[in-house]
């Protein structure tokens, strides 16, 4: 294919289409049965689902809330530039056994509202309101809404921005008539959709490598190709595999993710996401008890170790299958001439390990 040409759109087969459109429609279905089924007369029946959700809609739903179309691409992207994507699970367990009981203590809907009677005052309530909104719409509902109107690009052939509208009007149809509960109950359809496609794909992946022994093998030769040097001034780093590539923990010097990093840094911002969102508390505030709130953290902790497997793994065995692919770099796209100006010998971008909310 020449350069600046666009790939032809796939063609689906009317089965094809056929799942897709179901998929579509059960989301909406959940939704609306949801929205029948639960009292939204009060605060709490609509924001708080009548505060009568069991643990499994609640750790289906902490998943699902973290986990979406961003992780399959950030996080399969990650791996087969760099390596493995190491996650401090225990956090969520946290969330459950300290944070839940004081936000139950304290009668709260929200996290603005908890500040607010925490410290007093409005300002600090709103200053949080307006910084979650900020942070949501701009770290992870546009990934969000762009990693997902890109599959339905490939998949449809529509028009990304098109895509987008498609996937507003359908999350805003039950999210609005429904509240919470509509939320939850589509999330457990997401969650179930999310790990049977996953183990779905990795089964085919590892298949098709050779299995985990392949992978090993085959990652630490896939090698891209090296760009020119006379257009280029790039490191060996960028597209070379790291020998530590299949390290949990890495060296605290010469490592990309140094271990005290990983235990303490990302322990902290886990911390924050898991324990003090609005999003992730509101799905916990939502129990029927404190038990039930538990056992959710629990089986969304559980869940949360299948990205390894589902995600990540696959993304380094796309590596193997395709060494060439720009993916292949460290780097977030190939490198671009230097049209004379050459960077500082050795240089090397590379995207930050859970850039898309892979907390």
């Amino acid at each position: 294919m020449e350069p600046g040409t666009v790939a032809p759109s796939p063609v689906l087969s009317p089965y094809d289409m056929g799942v897709i459109a179901a998929y579509f429609l059960l989301v909406v279905g959940v939704g609306l049965w949801s929205m029948c089924r639960t009292s939204r007369g009060s605060v709490g029946g609509y924001f708080l689902a009548g505060r009568n959700m069991s643990w499994a809609p609640v750790g289906a739903s902490l998943f699902a809330s973290n986990i979406g179309s961003g992780h399959f691409v950030g996080l399969a992207g990650t791996a087969a530039a760099t390596s493995l994507a190491p996650q401090p699970l225990f956090v969520v367990l946290l969330l459950g056994w300290v944070f839940v009981p004081v936000y139950l203590s304290a009668e709260v809907i929200s996290m603005p509202e908890y500040l607010k009677k925490r410290f007093g005052g409005q300002r600090i309530s709103l200053y949080l309101s307006v910084l979650s909104l900020f942070l949501y719409i701009f770290t992870k509902i546009s990934v969000d809404m762009f990693s997902g109107a890109i599959f339905i690009q490939q998949a449809l052939g529509w028009d990304i921005y098109l895509s987008v509208i498609a996937l507003l009007i359908i999350t805003t149809i039950y999210t609005i008539t429904g509240g919470l509960a509509a939320l939850m109950y589509t999330d457990v359809v997401q969650t179930l959709v999310i790990v049977t496609g996953a183990f779905v794909l990795m089964g085919f992946a590892f298949w098709e490598v050779g299995g985990y022994t392949g992978l090993v093998a085959g990652y630490m030769e896939a090698v891209a190709q090296p760009p020119a040097p006379a257009t280029h001034n790039v490191s060996a780093a960028c597209y070379r595999p790291r020998p530590d590539a299949f390290h949990l923990l890495r060296d605290p010097v010469s490592g990309d993710l140094p271990w005290p990093g990983l235990l303490v840094g990302l322990t902290i911002n886990a911390g924050w996401y898991w324990c003090t969102d609005q999003v992730i508390v509101q799905r916990c505030l939502a129990g029927r008890s404190l038990v039930h709130v538990k056992g959710g953290c629990i089986l969304c902790g559980y869940l949360k170790i299948l990205p390894m497997f589902l995600m990540v793994l696959p993304g380094m065995i796309s590596r193997v299958l395709y060494p060439g692919s720009p993916a292949s770099w460290a780097w977030p796209h190939p490198p671009l001439p230097t049209q004379g100006r050459l960077p500082k010998p050795g240089l090397c971008l590379v995207p930050l390990p859970g850039s898309t909310h892979t907390h």
